[in-house]
């Protein structure tokens, strides 16, 4: 479980120590000595060396960046690589523009809205539809590498790809997140058999420090490196890819990799604070939702409301929520339907939405807006589609910046952990499932079709203030990057933190009423305040994304970073900063108590040492009942008995009087309150 408070300043190794500066820009950590000649935030320490190697030779963040891409194909193999895509963010220094490299995944000529449907016209479940060929879309990440460099890098793809090829050769020593993903996904694996022999050999699942080599990934990095993207795209790797994608149920044809291209784009930007957020536009969807969500929370006082208080999240939640409802019905591949970019954000529409947020409770009925009345682009003339079934997927992400103040804000993924589980046999890099990131039902804007790239989340961005970029940060994560991106962002500027803590805060995720996931480090009371607003948070907290981030600190020159705990995120300057975040702690588990308390089905967060049953009646402590279920103690003050020193209250009776109607399940020990 995710530590709630892990701050940067106990991790440095590598940091010499200064008197404290006040910085021009939010984010700096006080009192410690930045790097000056470039720096990495990367999910895993190897990767995270390649960059910082290619930084001191003098390479530029595009150099760094398309070093780590390759480095994490080989060290991550589970979350990006080759078999995938994603977007690269570039700020360039010296004419001071933000372009991105679009290598998103491409549906082939041979994809049909209703591919996903069973015979019954209900979706494919999930976890079959995303294991075979058919969920697997053009990759672009090796084109995308590619055209970055010829772009705006400074060195060539054979040069940064040898490292590469010496760590798939020698060898990665397995991590507890390598370990941990790979156990968790053995079936997976096996069900193609390949990926199985190279993380699983003899079917044992490699473990924490075990040597991980992968020679038929070497094989293919070394052709690459040799015969250029080509033999991926257009030679013997393509025959094996597009065989393989074929004989697991796939129609792409090597037509279809010969067809892709690499996309450059404009951002989308918009202002929070002052601030300037240039961050991932169309086919993602996550920038647009990010602004909408910064925009909607800019009409609170947030800072006065308080970091992890009940109305700031609850603020949060519902802002979230309506975000995520217009993200539902209007993102999708601009290039084939518009999108109200926008009216998404514009002023009117955001203070409409705002007004839908009340302070006691919760919109149990959030649904779209109608933003194309305040753009000028013309409204698609398709069905709108809500859905969005997919659980969860993973990805990776990582910051860059160089001596120049050229920075790089990277996300990159082959979509769930070992994408479709799907290996190249004698190649040795997994493929995606990417186009299960279309909707399952067809009939939105964001349905299955030829040539079309599936929305996606990721959400690379750069925040500037007065017009200098000072903070490059991004997530994996699925549909929870908006959430951990902008959380980490209102972290900064509005609740004050430095980097590290920005990113180690505890966070939540809620796209839609009532289900609420959380992640450890929030205080009880706040939870129960906002389960009798009417939110439903799960049962136990669990992680969400795992943001890598680099501060610039105007004033001085100094650049910083930030690593989640989530992996082992590692933070590495060329001359100074150097860290790598410990494996977190895990949580106790917390005794049972003498029953559990649900209420509207969802399970109340009480302790066992905050219930009690006497005489077959069920107690709870009255200050945490009444906070749980919307009332004051002097309502009830009257009904309270004092047990071992304390004041409890009877559960039914106070229930009844608020108007549930209360149910003993005795087979569960289960008290349930439905109102």
């Amino acid at each position: 479980m995710k530590k709630a408070r892990l701050f940067a300043l106990s991790l440095l190794t590598a940091a010499t120590f200064a008197m404290p500066v006040q910085a021009k820009v939010p984010g700096v950590p006080e009192g410690v000595d930045g790097a000056t000649k470039g720096i990495v935030a990367v999910s895993h320490p190897a990767a995270a060396q390649v960059g910082k190697d290619i930084l001191a030779k003098g390479g530029n963040a595009v150099d760094a960046a398309a070093a780590i891409q390759l480095a994490l194909n080989v060290a991550e193999p589970y979350m990006s690589g080759m078999g995938g895509g994603g977007f690269m963010m570039i700020y360039l220094k010296d004419q001071n523009k933000v372009t991105v490299i679009d290598s998103r995944e491409v549906a082939p000529a041979g994809a049909r809205p209703e591919m996903f449907l069973q015979e019954d016209g209900q979706p494919i479940p999930f976890e079959e539809r995303h294991t075979n060929g058919q969920a697997v879309g053009i990759p672009g990440t090796l084109l995308g590498v590619e055209k970055a460099l010829k772009s705006y890098g400074t060195m060539k793809l054979p040069e940064v790809i040898e490292p590469a090829i010496e760590l798939a050769s020698e060898g990665v020593r397995v991590n507890w997140v390598t370990a941990d993903n790979i156990k968790n996904s053995l079936d997976k694996l096996r069900k193609h058999v390949t990926a199985a022999q190279v993380f699983a050999p003899q079917g044992v699942p490699l473990l924490e420090g075990d040597l991980l080599v992968q020679p038929d990934l070497a094989k293919t990095l070394q052709l690459i490196h040799d015969k250029g993207t080509n033999v991926f795209y257009k030679g013997e790797i393509g025959q094996a890819l597009v065989s393989t994608v074929q004989r697991t149920g796939g129609t792409m044809t090597l037509e279809d990799l010969k067809a892709y291209t690499v996309k450059e784009r404009e951002p989308v930007r918009g202002t929070f604070r002052g601030y300037e957020v240039v961050t991932m536009g169309p086919p993602s969807s996550g920038g647009l939702t990010l602004l909408q969500i910064l925009k909607l929370m800019e009409g609170y006082d947030n800072q006065k409301d308080g970091f992890g208080s009940a109305i700031y999240l609850h603020h949060l939640i519902e802002a979230n929520h309506l975000a995520y409802a217009d993200r539902a019905a209007y993102m999708a591949d601009e290039d084939v339907y518009p999108v109200p970019k926008q009216g998404l954000i514009d002023d009117r529409y955001i203070q409409e939405r705002r007004a839908l947020i009340k302070d006691d409770s919760v919109n149990s009925k959030v649904q779209a807006g109608d933003p194309w009345r305040y753009d000028p682009g013309k409204k698609p003339v398709v069905a709108m589609n809500f859905r969005d079934p997919s659980p969860v997927k993973q990805t990776t992400h990582f910051s860059v910046m160089d001596q120049w103040g050229n920075l790089v804000s990277y996300t990159t993924t082959i979509e769930d952990v070992f994408g479709s589980g799907i290996m190249v046999p004698g190649y040795g890099f997994m493929l995606n499932n990417e186009l299960t990131d279309f909707d399952a039902m067809p009939g939105g804007v964001n349905q299955a079709e030829p040539g079309k790239r599936p929305r996606s989340s990721m959400t690379p961005t750069i925040v500037l203030k007065d017009g200098k970029p000072f903070l490059a940060v991004g997530s994996p994560g699925g549909s929870t990057i908006i959430a951990s991106v902008s959380q980490t962002i209102l972290n900064v500027i509005d609740h004050g933190m430095n980097v590290q803590e920005a990113i180690e805060a505890p966070r939540i995720f809620s796209s839609a009423y009532p289900a609420v996931t959380w992640e450890n480090g929030f205080d009880q009371d706040v939870i129960l305040q906002l389960l009798a607003k009417g939110h439903g948070f799960a049962e136990k907290p669990t992680n969400i994304g795992n943001v890598q981030a680099v501060v610039y600190d105007l004033e001085n020159g100094k650049m910083y970073g930030g690593a989640d705990n989530t992996r082992q995120g590692t933070v590495l300057g060329v001359d100074a900063v150097a860290y790598t975040t410990a494996e977190p702690e895990q949580q106790a588990v917390q005794p049972s108590g003498p029953f559990e308390l649900k209420v509207n089905g969802i399970v109340y967060p009480y302790r066992a040492d905050q219930m009690r049953v006497v005489n077959g009646t069920a107690y709870i402590e009255a200050e945490k009942l009444v906070l749980g279920l919307g009332t004051d103690f002097a309502t009830f003050k009257n009904k309270a008995v004092a047990i071992d020193g304390k004041g409890f209250l009877p559960v039914k009776k106070v229930a009844e009087a608020l108007g549930y109607t209360v149910e003993w399940n005795a087979a569960d020990r289960t008290l349930q309150l439905q109102k």
